[in-house]
């Protein structure tokens, strides 16, 4: 009997770390069924006078993808944006970064977590149903694809 040969085994890694908006700018500008692309003015007056989140995504190191969330009220926390490149999708990036905006929401004394998803980004509303998230709510933009769906999760 011959010896085996010794597979070498590679250790994918993802990390979920607090981001900047300089961060998301670099990843955003990649991701082509984003219509227009965000700046970083746009961003900051979204964001200004907010308690706000931004997660950052990397895979192996590399910047892999992005979630970015507000508060609404004291108990109602809004998932306002996200993305995940092409080259790094269906790795479960977007799933970690859901789960850790949750925690974060959660521990910081959020009860309900909301976000809507235009119809054309089906990935994602299959992502947010099988996530607990419940339909609370459609936003008519003139045409199916560019329409929102509104979900909603309880934590």
């Amino acid at each position: 009997m011959g010896v085996r040969p010794r597979r070498e085994i590679s250790i994918m890694s993802i990390t979920c770390d607090i981001g900047t908006i300089e961060d998301v700018l670099a990843i955003d500008s990649k991701i082509s069924e984003f219509e227009e692309y965000n700046t970083l003015q746009k961003l900051n007056n979204r964001l200004l006078n907010k308690t706000s989140l931004i997660l950052i995504a990397k895979y192996n190191g590399e910047l892999a993808g992005y979630k970015i969330g507000y508060d609404l009220t004291d108990t109602e926390f809004y998932s306002w944006l996200g993305g995940v490149l092409p080259d790094y999708r269906n790795l479960g990036i977007a799933s970690k970064l859901r789960e850790k905006q949750e925690c974060w929401a959660l521990n910081s004394g959020y009860s309900l977590i909301s976000v809507k998803s235009m119809n054309r980004f089906s990935s994602m509303l299959h992502l947010l149903i099988s996530s607990g998230y419940k339909i609370s709510g459609y936003e008519d933009n003139g045409t199916i694809d560019n329409s929102k769906i509104k979900f909603v999760k309880l934590l």
